[in-house]
């Protein structure tokens, strides 16, 4: 039998041809189905965990933490235990629903989404910075009172009224900016911090004049433009690496290093700063949001609470953007069409 000397059959072998390209399509395609599961899972899975934050720390639910003690789980908790699992359903149910989207697509999707967050919170910063300003600057001037009033000026001493007449509308502003414009002004706001910093030197050794405020604002504005910066310079490629190898890697190589790199490295370490930071109503990010704590330098900014919510804005950014990465990453080691091109971006 092995001796005859018989060529293949040129149909046997086109079959085997056709059997094995389908193969490998269907093993493609389960591959890329569960990549993009475990992306939209992970954007579901915070999503709902920022919900069930806001519902514990603002409205007194339990959390979750009930469900894994004996007897103490009420219907609150198992709703909040439930709306993970209905995140997963969900996610697993739009990846079914979109199959022919590219794992490029989806990350270009979600960098999208991303950057609109983050153009929202730079304008919430330069409002609030602004409108801050004025308003401490008023009051530390004894004026405030012949502008809105004597019940206004009490009422706009205290952080729960400033904080929510008049901080969160300026949010609500931001967002529809950020809706209207595409540019994200890194740039302008940086501007900015250098103007402040030089009205600052020229006010104190030319005019002999301080106040806490002013401060205030230049270290505001100059952690929103680092912690917000971070997602987006990801995006752009921008982040330092400490490259010993990488560069000589090949294209695919460089994919399955950005692939792991960003579930062991970028999201894990997301995920730590969100766990640690919003992980109770006493967390260290949630307690100053909630009781919308101010500094104790007198007449200064009511920022500093939303300091403290920066961080949770970096870390929830950057989740979300490795949450990206990660697609374009397993789309590079799989040398699929369409990779972004950096050089062909606007800067700002």
């Amino acid at each position: 039998m092995f001796g005859t000397g018989r060529r293949p059959r040129p149909f046997f072998l086109l079959g085997v041809m056709v059997v094995t390209q389908d193969s490998t399509a269907s093993i493609s395609n389960v591959a890329t189905f569960w990549v993009r599961v475990f992306s939209w899972a992970m954007l579901m899975v915070l999503a709902v965990f920022l919900v069930n934050n806001y519902l514990v720390t603002t409205k007194d639910w339990p959390g979750i933490l009930p469900v894994f003690q004996d007897g103490t789980a009420g219907a609150l908790a198992w709703g909040q235990f439930t709306a993970y699992f209905i995140g997963l359903v969900v996610a697993v149910a739009y990846v079914a629903s979109s199959r022919d989207q590219t794992l490029r697509a989806d990350s270009a999707l979600i960098s999208d989404a991303n950057i609109f967050l983050i153009r929202a919170f730079f304008w919430a910063v330069l409002l609030i910075g602004v409108v801050d300003m004025v308003i401490s600057f008023l009051r530390v001037e004894g004026l405030l009172t012949a502008v809105a009033g004597e019940e206004m000026t009490k009422k706009l001493g205290r952080p729960e009224f400033r904080g929510t007449y008049v901080h969160m509308p300026l949010m609500a502003v931001s967002v529809v900016i950020a809706a209207l414009t595409r540019t994200l002004g890194f740039f302008w706001l940086t501007l900015l911090i250098v103007v402040a910093e030089l009205a600052i030197v020229i006010t104190r050794f030319v005019f002999s004049y301080e106040q806490a405020f002013m401060g205030d604002l230049v270290r505001f504005w100059y952690g929103a433009l680092f912690l917000f910066a971070s997602a987006y310079t990801l995006l752009e490629e921008g982040h330092v690496r400490v490259d010993v190898f990488y560069t000589n890697f090949t294209a695919k190589k460089k994919g399955l290093v950005n692939a792991f790199g960003s579930i062991l490295l970028g999201l894990s370490f997301s995920w730590t700063i969100i766990l640690i930071g919003m992980g109770s109503k006493s967390a260290m990010i949630n307690m100053p949001l909630a009781k919308f704590e101010v500094s104790q330098s007198g007449y200064g900014l009511y920022v500093k609470y939303l300091l403290a919510g920066f961080l949770a804005v970096f870390a929830i950014t950057m989740a979300i953007q490795f949450v990206s990465y990660f697609l374009a990453a397993v789309a590079d080691y799989r040398d699929e069409p369409g990779k972004r091109q950096l050089e062909s971006l606007p800067t700002n």
